[in-house]
């Protein structure tokens, strides 16, 4: 069996109108252990079997990306969930302390004593346009194998 690699790659990630809402050029390029968690299916789709110095243009479905939006994940919870803190607005983010994970919730709505959240991922929904250049290919060390992610 082959070593799973490890792509060291920038990419630019556009809106539908083609402008640029996240990049890694200026920064750290993202480093992922193929087949592991935390990179969208998407991008190790498109990189598979690409080489050095490849640079792409991919278009990237929910399915293969987020997810689609899940109507089940938005939810009212009373005011008092919030705790001490005094003005909850649409557009924050907070991170629940309930069931068996955190999750990370934004609010999106306010309904008298009741706040309107949203558990989606802030992508879920849509199809994602990347522009992806490699800038690494090589095998996996044992280390890296063992954590489960690119150490690079």
């Amino acid at each position: 069996m082959d070593t799973p690699l490890v792509y060291t790659l920038h990419y630019r990630l556009k809106n539908r109108a083609g402008e640029v809402v996240d990049t890694s050029e200026g920064g750290e390029p993202l480093s992922f252990l193929m087949g592991a968690a935390g990179v969208i299916k998407g991008i190790q789709e498109a990189v598979k079997g690409r080489g050095v110095g490849d640079c792409l243009e991919v278009t990237v479905p929910p399915a293969m990306a987020y997810g689609e939006h899940n109507p089940e994940l938005v939810r009212r919870v009373p005011r008092s969930a919030f705790g001490d803190i005094e003005e909850v607005r649409p557009g924050m983010t907070f991170q629940t302390n309930t069931g068996a994970e955190a999750q990370v919730v934004k609010v999106v709505g306010l309904d008298g004593n009741l706040v309107l959240v949203d558990a989606n991922h802030p992508l879920a929904g849509f199809t994602l346009y990347f522009d992806l250049e490699i800038l690494d290919v090589r095998q996996a060390t044992e280390e890296e194998l063992t954590a489960g992610r690119a150490f690079s």
